[in-house]
């Protein structure tokens, strides 16, 4: 195969909701390029996109697949995305990759749940769009009103390239307001036919050529002078301002197509090829430090791997895109992270199930390779000496977490090895074991996608597991000063068993002041920044000989076994400090287990009279909702104990700011789906510890004591 050059490359990805048909965008495109010689189709599981069999059984994607095709002397690299938010992650590494993303529109059922979400990730991610109105042959197809409620919800910035002069089934024509022709397509689509816009349309076609042309002009000084001395712009000087207005979004251009028909498919590459800029033409790539890094195919050579596949039959298939210098099969690179050496024994081309074989590739061209050891997503290769350090790719954090197990205990350590084969696939899946909770614990963006994980585990890997609510990392601490002691004592034979400690505890602060000298003599002092947050402050008050200093380790070690598990529910405890003043011991008997014993009883004892408190973690959250939604949304956010922080206008929608605790955040994502038809999405991050009211830790130390008795 040709090796093509960094001006000869587009990169697309393909965004928008389920049923906008993307899918079928893409085996149109790859027709059109003669990659594949017949183009398949979801519903008969024959597309080369939604090869997989959860995506044959859903007939729906779940997975980004990476692709290609040609048009003229370009290569036009393509990725098309799923369609759901819990599946975002896909199609945020795409746009990674990516120089512009075509955002495909329904045109029978305006503007879709799925569309409104990606936009909003790809604003968030800075991506130049194109909107493709697709399905123009449905009955219903109504691109005037799409393009009005486009408009309504973001922004006057869309700029009608093309519209369709007989939507509907009929549907074969297309007016080109940038050309000023009609593209008329024979039935069954295929290589339009080129005509005079008809004289009915031609008002329609300048008034809209007029839009144009001063959307274009405005993104560029000197195409504004020649506006202002012409008139008007000509084709190319349209395309300038196109690019420049697209790569700044500040215009965002419609065309349309009939993806089923193969109707506006090859006029539609003709406009990313010649608008769309190449790499090397877009946005620098970034590196970690912050400094740009152009793409450029003269320099030493480097690539960023934006995917991770495990394919049938090939094993690991990583994705990269070629940053810097040209890759050829057989070079040696340098990961960046594992700091290994890995071997690209071999290159690939990859259009979904299929590969070529290629021998290079050059900057700013995407492909992929296989066995390496190493190399996982967000690893940046190099030659050697480069030590190109690329910027990672920021996913959403996790929107909802479940426990898991293995209906059959044995499958433990294969169900471990499956997680992380996942969690190594795909960047917004997490799982980790919780020591704390003793829970194994897997994490995504919504049911659906932990859903599927379950399916992968069941269906492919032939385990059963069952799904538990992840208990709540509880916090205990204490509210006052408290003194206990006590004596361990055991004799049974031979030497025995003795240690008594007396300690006083109470609540750690920042900048409190040392317990009082004329109270307690300090001999030392013993900081510890706790693992899950907080500090045991440990203070050596012992006077005269009383504990053996060798003792003191002990009786620290006993203390921390309660901090551990705390007295109240077995949380771990946090935030104390604990005086050792004063105690006994036995010239033959006493030791360091009489030690630990003691201090770990007389802390548990001086913790229970301190007046003791849950704390539970609270976390803030950004919920993103309809207006209409609005009042239904605070609703629910009330009755889970939040605190309203703001809200704030964006667009359409309204952003609402609210710390709420994690014990009522079960589900959330499920429940604001309902709430707002789809429309709504959120996100959270920690923000802290609050004590539980009185009411719900009176609860929570009742299912403690409960639970403890059944064991």
């Amino acid at each position: 195969m040709k090796v093509y050059q960094t001006k000869e490359i587009r990169n697309i990805s393909i965004l928008g909701s389920a049923s906008s048909g993307k899918t079928t965008l893409s085996e149109s495109l790859l027709l059109a390029g003669g990659v594949i010689e017949r183009k398949g189709n979801v519903e008969s599981k024959s597309s080369i996109s939604d090869y997989r069999p959860i995506e044959h059984e859903r007939l729906n994607s779940v997975k980004s697949t990476v692709l290609y095709s040609f048009f003229e002397d370009y290569k036009i690299n393509i990725i098309d995305s799923p369609g759901f938010d819990d599946f975002a992650g896909e199609a945020i590494s795409a746009m990674r990759v990516t120089d512009v993303s075509l955002m495909v529109l329904n045109s029978h059922n305006a503007i879709e749940v799925g569309t409104e979400i990606f936009w909003r990730h790809a604003m968030n991610y800075g991506q130049p769009l194109i909107f493709v109105a697709n399905q123009l042959d449905h009955e219903k197809a109504e691109f005037d009103e799409l393009v009005a409620k486009s408009k309504e919800i973001f922004g006057n910035k869309l700029v009608t390239i093309q519209y369709p002069l007989n939507q509907g089934s009929d549907f074969d024509s297309i007016i080109d307001v940038l050309k000023m022709k009609m593209f008329k397509f024979p039935k069954g689509g295929g290589d339009a036919e080129i005509l005079p816009i008809p004289d009915s349309e031609k008002d329609k076609a300048e008034e809209l050529q007029n839009e144009l042309v001063e959307a274009a002009a405005e993104n560029d000084e000197e195409l504004m002078e020649l506006f202002f001395d012409k008139g008007t712009l000509d084709e190319d000087e349209m395309r300038k301002g196109i690019r420049l207005g697209l790569m700044k979004r500040d215009l965002f251009p419609i065309l349309c197509t009939s993806a089923k028909n193969d109707i506006g498919t090859k006029r539609l590459m003709e406009f990313i090829t010649k608008v769309v800029p190449s790499p090397d033409d877009a946005n620098a790539e970034t590196l970690a430090n912050g400094d740009e890094l152009p793409i450029d195919s003269a320099k030493a050579k480097s690539a960023y791997v934006f995917k991770v596949s495990y394919e049938e039959h090939l094993g690991e298939v990583v994705f990269f895109k070629v940053i810097t210098g040209e890759i050829a099969e057989g070079d040696e690179m340098e990961n960046i992270q594992s700091q290994t050496k890995e071997k690209l024994s071999q290159l690939y081309l990859i259009a979904g199930k299929n590969r070529e074989k290629v021998e290079k590739l050059v900057a700013g061209d995407i492909g992929a390779t296989i066995k390496m050891k190493n190399t996982k997503i967000n690893s940046s290769l190099n030659e050697k000496g480069a030590d190109l350090d690329i910027k990672k790719t920021v996913f959403p954090e996790p929107k909802y977490t479940i426990s898991v197990k293995a209906v059959n205990s044995t499958d433990d350590e294969k169900l471990g090895g499956i997680l992380n084969k996942m969690a190594q696939e795909d960047s917004t899946f997490h799982f980790y074991y919780s020591t704390e909770l003793k829970q194994m614990v897997i994490q995504g963006q919504g049911e659906l996608h932990i859903n599927i994980a379950k399916w992968h585990i069941n269906k492919e890997h032939k385990i059963e597991i069952e799904f538990f609510p992840t208990k709540i990392p509880y916090r205990e601490t204490i509210t006052k000063e408290s003194k206990k002691d006590f004596r361990h004592k055991k004799q049974s034979g031979g030497s025995g068993q003795f240690g008594e400690v007396y300690l006083m505890i109470e609540p750690y602060q920042e900048k409190k002041p040392d317990p009082p000298k004329d109270q307690y003599n300090i001999r030392g002092k013993e900081v510890i920044e706790l693992p899950w947050g907080g500090k045991l402050v440990f203070y050596n008050a012992i006077v005269g000989g009383v504990i053996d200093t060798r003792y003191l380790p002990a009786i620290l070690k006993g203390i921390m076994e309660k901090m551990e598990e705390g007295p109240l529910t077995g949380s771990y405890a946090r935030d104390i400090r604990v005086v050792v003043y004063d105690g006994k011991m036995h010239p033959v008997d006493s030791n360091e287990i009489s030690f630990k014993i003691a201090g770990r009883t007389a802390f548990k004892a001086a913790f229970k009279a301190a007046n003791p408190k849950l704390l539970e973690p609270i976390y803030e959250i950004e919920v993103i909702v309809p207006e209409e939604k609005m009042g239904d949304v605070m609703t629910d956010l009330q009755g889970r104990r939040s605190i309203i922080l703001g809200m704030e206008g964006e667009g359409v929608y309204q952003k609402i700011k609210a710390k709420v605790p994690l014990a009522d955040l079960n589900k959330y994502s499920t429940a604001l789906s309902s709430l707002t038809n789809g429309r709504g999405t959120y996100s959270m991050k920690f923000d802290g510890y609050e004590k539980v009211p009185p009411e719900i830790q009176q609860q929570l130390l009742k299912d403690y004591e409960a639970s403890q008795e059944e064991e």
